[in-house]
């Protein structure tokens, strides 16, 4: 019987060269609204820029609306740091579990980053982010499935 849910996050401790494209691309903008959070800029925009490489910039929105839902989680990584902290993993899975159409699953990983209310909150707009990415021909890999 489980007792304290996964084992491992995937993604966590991983260099982000190793991730593939779509996680990258996303582990990108995630860690610049970050830097932009930190520094009192502007983290929509700052997480456009990154998403604009692959035709996906409508998908800043969402993501900061997600991301400020959780108050922007601690744990985040900077923009140079050589592994994919516990907390992006988290997330991370969270929107491509959103993507899937898994929500109950991840909320799950959300109320790892933030308490109930926020990681509700943070559920519609994940969903948002998963749809854009998919209209592109982006897909997160499902984290809970080998190969999916």
């Amino acid at each position: 019987m489980a007792t304290r849910g996964l084992p491992t996050w995937p993604w966590a401790g991983l260099s982000p060269e190793d991730l593939r494209p779509v996680e990258a691309l996303v582990l990108d903008a995630v860690r610049a609204w970050v830097e932009a959070t930190r520094c009192g800029a502007q983290p929509a925009l700052a997480a456009r820029l990154p998403l604009a490489t692959e035709d996906v910039a409508d998908a800043a929105d969402p993501l900061d609306a997600a991301l400020r839902a959780l108050a922007c989680p601690g744990g985040m990584g900077c923009r140079l740091c050589p592994r994919v902290t516990a907390a992006e993993a988290r997330f991370l899975t969270g929107l491509a579990l959103a993507q899937r159409g898994t929500n109950r699953e991840a909320v799950a990983c959300f109320l790892r980053l933030a308490p109930p209310a926020a990681a509700c909150a943070a559920l519609a707009p994940s969903v948002a982010f998963g749809q854009v990415l998919r209209r592109a021909g982006l897909l997160l890999t499902h984290p809970l499935r080998p190969g999916g």
